[in-house]
């Protein structure tokens, strides 16, 4: 099997380990190449598990597998150009950096393409979701709270993509995986209202404050996110007929209306390895694409509010 990563900062390294280690375990033959706009010297370990680096931007063999998982606003370009030479695309999220661009033109009709979701396989999202099966909600209340400063130890947070708006930066579109469990959960809301802005004294032009009220056929859910929250906070909490269901990311626990606490901690890279196993069935027609590209734009969208 041959694999083409374009992009190999710390969330593509991170897939190409995944992968090396998988097919290792499976006992699956695989090629790994890496299309580069730079001649740096990447780490040695990354190094290692690359049977060649091509600089520029031509390929000149097919790929059973195409990682794009280079700076979002890079995406629609890279598709475009890659799409006759794989047979199936991971893409990183979010797809765009705008609800705007021409899908179509991007000719992935007959690929296999999925958008990363890492929540929707994360332990505590799985037990949620199964606690939800057959259940009515009346609300959601579903927060994401962290500080940008903290995200990357070491890294000048001004500089990163996320403190600015011309590379596609901003809580809105960072943190689109709320939005995009929410409609895994539930479908697409009726409608949806969005307030952001930036508020805080972060140095940065993006938006750091996003909120959300969406209406469903029976239910009304409210989404909040920002980047300025000193206290890490990741929760959906569901209203239910016999009490409250509530998962905490975080620390990785569910809390069922009863009170029963539910415990799904595990290492951060565990829902990493579950997706690229699912991806892997995917290339391989086993399994159907769970957020093709056409849901990941409109999730896209319906993040911004533009939907």
């Amino acid at each position: 099997m041959k694999a083409l990563f374009v992009g190999l900062g710390s969330i593509g390294t991170r897939h190409l380990k995944n992968l090396t280690q998988i097919c290792r375990a499976q006992n699956i033959a695989l090629q790994c190449d890496a299309l580069r706009s730079s001649a740096r010297a990447l780490p040695a370990e990354t190094a290692a598990l690359l049977s060649r680096e091509i600089i520029g931007d031509v390929v000149d063999e097919k790929y059973d597998l195409v990682f794009v998982t280079n700076p979002t606003q890079m995406h629609y370009d890279t598709l475009c150009k890659l799409a006759p030479y794989g047979d199936a695309f991971f893409i990183e999220k979010p797809i765009f950096e705008d609800g705007t661009r021409d899908l179509a033109a991007c000719g992935l009709d007959d690929k296999r393409c999925y958008v990363a979701a890492p929540m929707r396989w994360c332990g505590t999202y799985l037990a949620l979701k199964k606690a939800l099966a057959g259940q009515r909600a009346y609300s959601a209340r579903i927060i994401c709270s962290s500080y940008l400063p903290d995200w990357r130890p070491g890294v000048d947070y001004r500089k990163v993509y996320s403190a600015i708006r011309a590379l596609g930066g901003g809580v809105t579109i960072d943190l689109i995986h709320e939005w995009d469990y929410l409609v895994d959960l539930f479908g697409f809301p009726l409608e949806s209202y969005n307030f952001k802005g930036t508020y805080s004294e972060l140095e940065l032009d993006s938006d750091d404050l996003s909120v959300y009220i969406a209406r469903y056929p029976g239910l009304l859910a409210e989404i909040h996110l920002d980047y300025f929250g000193r206290s890490y906070r990741r929760t959906a909490e569901f209203f239910l007929k016999e009490g409250t269901l509530t998962a905490d990311f975080g620390a990785g626990t569910l809390t069922l209306p009863d009170g029963t606490v539910q415990h799904c901690e595990e290492e951060v890279n565990a829902r990493y390895l579950r997706e690229m196993e699912y991806f892997l069935r995917l290339a391989a027609g086993k399994e159907e694409s769970i957020n093709p590209p056409e849901m990941a734009q409109k999730v896209l969208k319906l993040t911004l509010g533009e939907l």
